[in-house]
């Protein structure tokens, strides 16, 4: 009885060690995406264990007849595909203000909070980069800004360290 626990132990150490995957300490870089006009994102990755992370993006969002700063923060989950493949999946918020360039407008400028989601794929190079592809949803909870459900693609570029 002791070797089949012993070994039952020994194998889903082995199980868990092999599923495991490398999430950098640090990730910085850039998310270019197009959620309400074409913009870019610094990002920064932080990890909190070996299957999950948060990310927080500043970024500045600029279509015709609007401009948009905002702050999105994400707690993810990692998952291994296959050797420097991975596929994440996270939530969060994000929290901004945006300016409106059309005069006689009857929209409202200001502060905007919306709810965020996020699924994606990425790949981790032998070298300390890190490039990712991702969608991410978000649906307006305070402000004109986003009222409606927005749809966020985004190809983003990041250092490790």
């Amino acid at each position: 009885m002791k070797k089949i626990v012993g070994f039952i132990i020994l194998f889903s150490g082995i199980s868990l060690a092999t599923f495991a995957q490398e999430v950098s300490k640090h990730a910085l870089g850039i998310r270019f995406g197009d959620n309400n006009g074409f913009g870019g994102e610094i990002s920064y990755q932080q990890k909190l264990s070996d299957i999950n992370r948060f990310e927080l993006d500043l970024g500045y969002r600029n279509q015709t007849d609007y401009d948009a700063y905002k702050l999105t923060g994400i707690y993810q989950w990692v998952w291994n595909i296959d050797n420097g493949f991975n596929w994440y999946a996270g939530f969060g918020a994000g929290i901004g203000s945006w300016n409106d360039s059309i005069l006689n407008s009857t929209r409202n400028d200001g502060l905007f909070i919306n709810a965020v989601g996020d699924v994606g794929i990425e790949y981790n190079f032998d070298i300390p980069l890190l490039i990712s592809l991702d969608f991410r949803p978000e649906i307006g909870v305070i402000g004109d800004y986003g009222k409606n459900t927005d749809l966020d693609f985004a190809l983003s570029l990041r250092y490790q360290f």
